[in-house]
């Protein structure tokens, strides 16, 4: 098992993110293949959970499109990542926040966290 591990941290990129978990309001900047040209496409939403560790560790991030709810799960060490942007440092006490599916009108919004810097 450690031979697979030591192996996992030559080959996988090591890439600085900002902290960010559950409850969270992030916007994925994802590169997107057309044919021969490459764009970026801003995904923004939710993080409902982060699951895994290293080189396996992805985050599931939630958004409303219309009247209809959209999930994407991104791999946390994917080349077609290009930014991840933290917009909203939300207050929930769980982990993983499934119920955040079932949830409409006032009930589905998350209370933000304040984080305060000393400039």
């Amino acid at each position: 098992m450690d031979f697979i591990r030591e192996l996992q941290k030559e080959l996988v990129e090591v890439r600085e993110f900002p902290a960010f978990g559950a409850g969270d309001t992030v916007t994925v900047s994802y590169k997107i293949k057309e044919g021969n040209k490459e764009r970026i496409q801003q995904f923004q939403g939710v993080v409902l959970q982060r699951r895994g560790s290293g080189s396996t560790e992805t985050f599931t991030v939630r958004k409303m499109s219309g009247n209809v709810g959209v999930e994407r799960i991104f791999p946390i060490t994917s080349p077609f990542i290009d930014a991840i942007t933290v917009n909203k440092h939300g207050a929930v006490r769980r982990a993983r926040i499934f119920y955040f599916r079932e949830r409409t009108g006032k009930s589905a919004r998350i209370k933000e966290k304040r984080r305060f810097t000393n400039n």
